[in-house]
């Protein structure tokens, strides 16, 4: 049957229409693609920027604990050593050989003193000295820091085959250790200090623990809705920077207990 010229203009009109539609349709999902594209960058961006200010704000905070350490050290250690020795050097009498020859060999002794501690306020402060030496032998050296002076009992152990992580991770290990480590010299009271890595199959476990006095675990909302004092939520932040999670257990006279899961 042969189609008349009307036929072919209402298929061609139908055809176009169709096609119209499709594309139509076509342009329509790209768009939709295209503005869910776009609010996902936004939320991709929103989290990013969120993820830096964490981060912006754990260095600051880190930073300002440095400086705090560095104040610390210098006064409780390095002043007192240079005092010495200053005062050594001013009550000099060089008529009396014997005597002064004794408060310059204890001056000599006590700039010594310094001099070893600046180096290792400087070495434990180097994150790229850390980084080079691993997280084993940094831990090493900081209770044998603890060790030489001759306070606590120190303990420090490793258990597991060993796995070297990447070097900021292990830098955030270091320094939630020294944290911990400095707490417990400031408040604890303390006559023994543990340290103990144990290297599992898919996770390091760290625990910290003293026999000092221990104390109450505060009590405030933390930023995953757990409840935990103003300093720990720091502690936490720390850990969930290297997807860590961490507990610690403390009570009066019991002492306290901090316990470091972090995922390889």
């Amino acid at each position: 049957m042969q189609k008349t010229p009307d036929d072919i203009v209402i298929f061609l009109l139908v055809t176009t229409s169709i096609i119209l539609l499709m594309a139509v349709f076509v342009i329509t999902m790209i768009l939709f693609y295209r503005k869910k594209q776009i609010a996902y960058q936004k939320d991709l961006d929103h989290v990013k920027a969120d993820y830096e200010k964490a981060i912006l704000s754990s260095q600051l905070e880190v930073q300002e604990q440095t400086f705090q350490h560095i104040s610390r050290e210098i006064h409780d250690n390095i002043g007192i050593s240079l005092t010495l020795a200053k005062l050594n050097l001013n009550t000099l009498n060089l008529e009396d050989t014997g005597h002064s020859r004794e408060k310059v060999d204890s001056s000599i002794a006590l700039v010594t003193k310094a001099i070893n501690d600046l180096n290792d306020i400087s070495q434990s402060l180097n994150a790229e000295y850390i980084a080079g030496y691993g997280l084993i032998n940094s831990l090493e050296q900081e209770t044998g820091k603890l060790r030489n002076l001759g306070l606590h009992e120190i303990i420090f152990e490793v258990s597991g085959n060993t796995v070297f992580m990447d070097a900021q991770k292990e830098l955030v290990i270091f320094r939630i250790v020294q944290e911990a480590l400095n707490n417990i010299l400031k408040h604890a009271e303390a006559k023994k200090i543990a340290v103990h890595l144990s290297y599992d199959e898919t996770a390091l476990n760290l625990s910290i623990c003293d026999d000092g006095k221990g104390f109450i675990i505060p009590y405030v909302h933390s930023s995953n809705g757990k409840k935990k004092g103003a300093g720990l939520i720091n502690m936490t932040k720390r850990a969930e920077m290297i997807n860590g999670y961490w507990v610690i257990d403390s009570g009066p006279g019991n002492g306290t207990l901090i316990k470091l899961l972090v995922p390889y």
